[in-house]
């Protein structure tokens, strides 16, 4: 079943490429494939949405070229692809983990790498990158491999900071919905340690453009 999902996915992400159709009907297949994950792991599929149009907005506002920009917006909803490997007693656990969960819950960026590298195909191979590093931090501190800096693809680091600025601002099973005041407190005081500062300084200068995401793609009950 895991290949056939895998399969699916990758048809229908180098079908968006073929046709150069990133909305409509085939743009709201591939969230509702990711969406499947999202759900098991007690996310909603606006998350994605969110850090997709995030990704977009700062790979486009550093200046990444268009082709790149298409890029990471269509592989960036599969960053989390390895948690369908994760027990469901850890990912739906309503506190914290214990440090025995979560080294199980830290290999779910390693997972996402080799399920996603097993495709020839650009969008996926750029997935699989985005799974893998997207939990690496600026400062080598981050896992699974401590790289740092520029080792990191830019692909991860902008999906990091998306991730990471749209997570804390949803509430889950373990935590409150953080206020933007917060969220923009804890991004700063990250840049140059979980973050790279340059992607930092361009929400900071835009972040009514970030806020304005999820005013499009709320949460549901």
């Amino acid at each position: 079943l895991l290949e056939l999902f895998l399969r699916n996915v990758s048809v229908a992400y180098e079908n968006v490429i073929l046709h150069h159709e990133i909305e409509g009907s085939q743009r709201d297949m591939l969230f509702m494939l990711v969406d499947s994950i999202e759900t098991n792991s007690q996310e909603t599929g606006q998350h994605v949405r969110r850090v997709a149009e995030y990704c977009r907005l700062i790979a486009s506002g550093i200046g990444l070229s268009e082709r790149e920009v298409e890029i990471i917006e269509i592989a960036s909803p599969l960053h989390d692809f390895g948690k369908i490997g994760i027990p469901d007693n850890i990912l739906h656990k309503p506190g914290k983990l214990d440090s025995e969960e979560w080294e199980v819950m830290k290999t779910h960026a390693r997972m996402g790498h080799e399920l996603l590298n097993k495709s020839e195909r650009e969008i996926l191979k750029a997935a699989a990158v985005i799974a893998g590093q997207h939990h690496e931090h600026w400062n080598g501190n981050g896992y699974p491999d401590g790289l740092r800096g520029k080792q990191i693809h830019i692909y991860a680091r902008i999906v990091a900071v998306a991730d990471v600025f749209d997570a804390l601002g949803s509430q889950r099973c373990y935590k409150e919905a953080w206020e933007i005041d917060e969220i923009i407190a804890y991004i700063t005081e990250q840049r140059g340690g979980q973050f790279d500062p340059e992607l930092i300084d361009w929400v900071l200068t835009n972040i009514d453009s970030m806020k304005q995401v999820r005013v499009a793609y709320p949460d549901t009950a």
